[in-house]
């Protein structure tokens, strides 16, 4: 895995998400309640925090849980909620650990199909389906994994030129359209919900 990402529009930080497969896999773990670029830059903060050119899933399950939370808590903080997300950021590396042998990538290497790749994300600590279905599409999209079915499996996170997640973004243009599609999306839930209430008063 080396490739050019553009999900924390940072140059560092998208250079480690591009070669380091763990990094990918904490970046879209820590992508909820704070901003997209936020969330991919933590990989980057927390190998710098601890020293090292990559992340490595052993060295983090046995990092001591106070001093690891300490670790994402130090300004500026990698979440919004660094004391949970450290907590889930250890329990996806334990699982790594004791089902990869710490190799985040053979979650994906050698997969026949979408659909199994989809329940092996899904496996992980802290990936629900949208989550795994984000990721699996950013495989296929970017990182050139592309087992049998991949798109179908993503949902619609994996049709072409969809601009739905961090999947589609390659740069500030894209950025764009995914925010806009964002946009859109919680303005018809919020119609929709106005509506019901409307309805059952």
């Amino acid at each position: 895995m080396d490739v050019t990402l553009r999900l924390a529009q940072q140059p560092d930080a998208d250079e480690l998400l591009g070669r380091s497969p763990l990094a990918a896999l904490v970046g879209m773990l820590l992508d909820q309640q704070v901003p997209m670029e936020w969330a991919f830059a933590g990989p980057y903060t927390i190998a710098q925090r601890m020293n090292a050119e990559d992340l490595d899933a052993h060295d983090i399950a046995a990092y001591d849980p106070d001093e690891f939370a300490a670790l994402l808590s130090a300004k500026p903080a990698v979440h919004r909620y660094p004391g949970s997300m450290a907590k889930r950021i250890q329990q996806l590396c334990q699982y790594l650990v004791d089902h990869y042998d710490g190799d985040p990538a053979a979650v994906w290497e050698g997969v026949p199909t979408g659909k199994e790749l989809l329940q092996r994300l899904n496996d992980l600590p802290g990936f629900g389906k949208q989550k795994a279905q984000i990721f699996l599409a950013l495989l296929g999209k970017q990182l050139g994994v592309r087992p049998k079915g991949w798109r179908e499996a993503a949902g619609d996170y994996g049709a072409a030129k969809s601009y739905r997640s961090v999947a589609d973004i390659t740069g500030p243009d894209s950025l764009h359209k995914v925010r806009a599609h964002k946009q859109e999306m919680k303005a018809a839930a919020k119609a929709e919900k106005a509506a019901k209430a409307a309805k059952a008063g």
